[in-house]
């Protein structure tokens, strides 16, 4: 088939949108078209291609490594095109806001580099970003409030109807003062009853992971006195005492880098999690969600290089 003569706009975004459902009838919806015109759309650019772009799982598509290939370049082709259109159309200086919701471990490193960068690439955009409970912003995400949500990735409930992109791992730490007596310890999982303990409330991403842990060296229903993912009140309280806090590295990087606090060695897997990016499934294509997606994978390969 003739690449040239046949490729229409509707290839791309009909390839995109099941690409983003991993479903046939979910692309429809969205597309507002019906279940074999999407599926007729998808063989015509598939036998244009000479390539499968999907595997079959269960009832639903997921990308092969070829589809993966030309996702790149046509989201970046549809970007490009949005791009051009919405610059024709600005009628101000601030034609558009992006709404990103931060949670605690990206909000004190990733999310700035990424603003600043966003920024200078998107000048026309006002950047809006609002901090909270997981569950709030992902609610907001769901509802259309948020344009995407940077952090941990959500689980259970906090997860449905939201597409996740993963950036980096990262893990949770046991935190102290520098000069601790824990961190001399040669078992310090055994110490952590001895002191006043600090960990993530109830709802927090991390809650979980940290519950695991807990469970895991024999600690299943052990809470912290304190509970807070608050980086202003953790860090004073275990600056001023022998107090530990369970608590995201990304949160306290910058305490860490400085030595004004301390990590305690448990090296567990379980500690560890993916950081990201999360869109909800319903949401429309937007130029400035792609930028600001950008500029936050090329801020976490800065968090990486310094980790």
């Amino acid at each position: 088939m003739d690449w040239d003569s046949y490729l229409r706009l509707r290839h791309v975004r009909c390839f995109l949108e099941i690409a983003r459902a991993e479903s046939i009838s979910r692309a429809a919806e969205r597309l507002n078209i019906t279940q074999p015109a999407v599926s007729r759309t998808l063989k015509e650019l598939e036998a244009m291609l000479g390539t499968p772009l999907f595997d079959r799982v269960g009832r639903g598509l997921r990308l092969n490594d070829a589809g993966r290939v030309f996702q790149s370049h046509a989201a970046a082709a549809m970007v490009e095109l949005l791009r051009g259109r919405e610059r024709l159309s600005r009628e101000s200086d601030i034609a558009e806001r992006l709404s990103v919701g931060a949670l605690p471990t990206a909000a004190t490193d990733l999310l700035p580099h990424a603003a600043l960068a966003f920024r200078a690439e998107a000048p026309h955009v006002r950047l809006h970003v609002l901090t909270g409970p997981n569950w709030l912003l992902f609610n907001q995400l769901r509802d259309g409030t948020l344009d995407l949500v940077v952090g941990r990735m959500p689980e259970g409930e906090a997860g449905k109807g939201v597409t996740f992109e993963q950036l980096y791992v990262e893990d949770v730490v046991l935190l102290c003062r520098p000069g601790h007596p824990i961190l001399s310890a040669d078992r310090p999982e055994r110490q952590i009853t001895d002191h006043l303990l600090l960990t993530p409330p109830r709802g927090a991403v991390i809650s979980a992971t940290v519950s695991r842990y807990l469970a895991s060296i024999g600690l299943p229903e052990m809470r912290g006195a304190i509970e807070t993912v608050s980086l202003q009140v953790g860090r004073k309280i275990v600056q001023s005492s022998d107090a530990l806090w369970f608590i995201s590295r990304g949160v306290v990087a910058e305490e860490l880098r400085l030595g004004t606090l301390a990590s305690v060695n448990l090296a567990s897997p379980l500690l560890a999690g993916p950081v990201g990016i999360s869109v909800s499934r319903s949401a429309p294509l937007s130029v400035a969600r792609s930028l600001f997606a950008n500029c936050l994978r090329r801020a976490a390969d800065g968090v990486l290089e310094t980790t």
